[in-house]
């Protein structure tokens, strides 16, 4: 896929504006004009790609992975938001609850006893 698409699916719009920039300005930059086809056709466009430098290849590739490697973060660190607004905390110690128990088995305070 192309770098960003993964943040806008995640509604990170600034982060996949910013990654389509920094991969259309890499691009801008790297690749020479003599590869770029005046003509764009399926044929034009395979030989410009077979006649790109090793290093705008590397370096596109690398940005491809880093954003893909950056999507997975931010997927991660928002799912992690999420279980820890879910969950459930002791009013007397402030630590995660059990569901199951009636009391909190960090601090042992009975939960029915919870001033309301």
């Amino acid at each position: 896929m192309y770098p960003g698409l993964g943040h806008v699916y995640l509604r990170e719009w600034l982060r996949a504006l910013l990654w389509f920039g920094l991969v259309i300005t890499s691009s801008t930059l790297v690749i020479p004009d003599t590869v770029v086809p005046e003509q764009p056709s399926l044929d034009a466009i395979v030989t410009a790609s077979q006649q790109l430098p090793t290093g705008a290849i590397a370096l596109l590739f690398a940005l491809t992975v880093l954003s893909m490697v950056d999507a997975y973060w931010v997927a991660s660190r928002n799912a992690h938001r999420h279980d820890v607004q879910n969950a459930a905390n002791c009013p007397f110690c402030g630590k995660e609850l059990d569901d199951d128990l009636e009391f909190c088995h960090w601090c042992t305070s009975r939960l029915d006893d919870v001033p309301n």
